[in-house]
């Protein structure tokens, strides 16, 4: 409908324009088109006329006349009217609203669905956290996020692609590798000092003790070999991570190669195999989990080096390979090769991007944690500096999730390297509330998370209100079944001029502003959208819902109730299955 409506205002601009009222000149304005708050003021509403006379110095009301006068004839339209300072505010006929609810109920789980990304390809790539431990309540909020606007973009047409890029040949790997085997160490006799910047997590233990099931005593060295003439961690006054890098490279030569890499193997395959059990549970699939070690023995990292030396944006400085990232708007240039010939996280991301590109995708989204913000420049500068299109790519950032009993914050980690992890979450609060929660705000806004309300089983609780609502419904037409009546839809059966109870005018005039809000929602990357819209829908079905008797002795009446509230639940499990959230029947 709101298209329909721009497409008469664009129409109604034209005419002005032929006719010298409007310059033909005149830039081409957003026509923005929203619900009015209060219903007096229409179903739609448009401040065309306001941006148009700020740009002309021109009378908004003049020219909200002109635009009115303007308009071709629609069937869809009742009335138009004019409210100041230049707003055009539309009344509509029943006819868009008998319409609805019949298509709705025609197209069911389709309904709102477009072909607008036909043929277009599009890759999202989110979560993405080093394989170097379970997943954290931070991680779960990119992956509501990241899940619901892939979900979303399928809804509109587009081939979407889910990847979770694996970062497993980074040095963070070869310490929790060393982590991993020091524990393994300590379960046959006690460490004088595990390394201050050492993954101390208990699983880390865990996975220890399930290399010592399974070979035994192989991996066992002397602690005094291990440990001489080592440098001084941080606890001592020394460089941690100078000391950590110097621990790693001791254990490669006392483990040998093929040992070490048993060790590292089994590190990376027991956190990922964790990783993908607790995506999975929480509904988040991917079409493929990309591994950075890939990317060197395909030369992929080399090739994003070479095409970068051939632009001309690549240095020699201190026996490091630099690139320009200054040029290109970045605070400081950027190694891609180290003095030790050992390539950067920087040069891995040059790579994967360059991958990215090759693989045909017409859009790549990022989704990064907040704490990625500088990434955004730094990879649009590389893009640029490889001459390719920047706009395909789009970073799109999630802010922290701060978890709360109520007003009490809860302590996210602790010094022992325990954090609270997805997992413990959503067996605090199921998947649909975690879902929700997690994207019930914009992505890019901080997220208070409160656990007390998100397990309560109240209607406060906002995803409890919505699935309410869809259980409701349910539970009518089930007592339908216990008075053996029985109900079949026709179209010929929405007597719209029936449903004239202000509840009711306004739950149709939702129904009718779903297919605008989803695709919205999904064109902007912005699931929040579609769930605020669940909830208002629920909101305003629940107080319908106390006003009146649905199952009444008018046949007619009844059958035109249970239209629109059939309606309401297909568009409620409809929002609620792109969320990723259950539709239960009873509650």
């Amino acid at each position: 409908m709101q298209i329909k409506l721009e497409n008469l205002i664009s129409s109604a601009l034209t005419t002005l324009q032929q006719k010298n009222i409007l310059r033909a000149d005149l830039a081409t304005f957003p026509i923005n088109l929203d619900p009015p708050k209060n219903s007096e003021y229409g179903d739609f509403s448009s401040n065309i006329a306001l941006l148009i006379a700020k740009a002309t110095k021109t009378n908004p009301m003049a020219i909200a006349t002109a635009i009115v006068a303007a308009l071709p004839q629609d069937a869809y339209i009742e009335t138009t009217k004019i409210a100041k300072p230049g707003f055009i505010n539309f009344y509509l006929t029943n006819k868009p609203f008998q319409e609805v609810i019949a298509t709705i109920l025609t197209k069911t789980t389709k309904y709102g669905h477009t072909n607008i990304g036909a043929n277009k390809l599009v890759m999202v790539e989110f979560v993405s956290a080093n394989p170097t431990g379970p997943l954290h309540v931070g991680h779960g909020r990119g992956a509501a996020f990241g899940t619901s606007v892939a979900d979303l973009l399928e809804s509109m047409g587009f081939k979407v692609h889910r990847e979770y890029y694996v970062n497993d040949a980074g040095r963070q790997m070869h310490v929790l590798a060393l982590s991993v085997w020091l524990r393994y160490l300590e379960l046959y006799k006690p460490l004088q000092h595990f390394p201050d910047s050492g993954y101390k997590g208990s699983y880390i233990i865990d996975i220890a003790q399930n290399l010592k099931t399974e070979y035994g005593e192989t991996f066992i060295r002397s602690y005094e070999m291990l440990f001489q003439d080592l440098p001084v961690d941080e606890t001592d006054g020394g460089d941690k991570e100078f000391y950590v890098d110097a621990l790693i490279q001791r254990a490669q030569a006392q483990l040998g190669i093929e040992n070490y890499q048993l060790i590292f193997q089994a590190a990376l395959n027991s956190i990922l195999i964790d990783i993908r059990e607790d995506l999975e549970e929480f509904g988040v699939n991917y079409q493929e989990w990309f591994y950075e070690s890939s990317l060197i023995k395909l030369g992929d990292v080399n090739k994003g080096i070479e095409k970068l030396r051939q632009q001309g944006h690549v240095y020699e400085k201190d026996g490091a390979t630099w690139f320009r990232a200054t040029t290109f708007g970045d605070e400081k240039d950027r190694v891609l090769v180290k003095s030790n010939k050992q390539t950067t996280y920087f040069a891995s991301d040059i790579g994967y991007h360059l991958n990215k590109y090759e693989r045909g995708f017409d859009k790549i989204i990022d989704v990064f944690g907040a704490d990625h913000h500088g990434y955004a420049p730094r990879i649009k500068g590389f893009l640029q500096a490889m001459a390719l299109d920047v706009q395909k790519l789009e970073v799109l950032l999630v802010q922290f999730a701060i978890l709360y009993h109520g007003k009490q914050k809860v302590s996210m980690s602790t010094r022992s390297g325990e954090f609270v992890t997805l997992r413990t979450l959503r067996e605090e609060v199921g998947n649909d509330a975690a879902r929700f929660f997690y994207i019930m705000r914009k992505n890019d806004q901080h997220l208070d998370f409160d656990l007390d309300l998100a397990k309560s089983k109240s209607l406060e609780n906002p995803v409890f209100y919505i699935q309410y609502a869809h259980a409701r419904i349910c539970s009518v037409m089930r007592q339908m079944e216990e008075k053996n009546l029985t109900f079949a839809f026709d179209q010929n059966i929405i007597n719209i001029d029936l449903l004239n109870t202000e509840h009711e005018k306004i739950l149709m005039r939702d129904l009718l502003h779903y297919s605008d809000i989803l695709q919205t929602s999904a064109l902007k990357h912005e699931p929040h959208l579609l769930a605020h819209y669940l909830h208002k829908l629920a909101s305003n079905f629940h107080a319908y819902y106390n006003a009146y008797q649905f199952i009444v002795e008018d046949q007619a009446l009844r059958n035109a109730r249970l239209c629109l509230v059939l309606a309401i639940r297909q568009i409620i499990a409809n929002g609620l299955i792109l969320l990723g959230i259950a539709t239960p029947e009873t509650m």
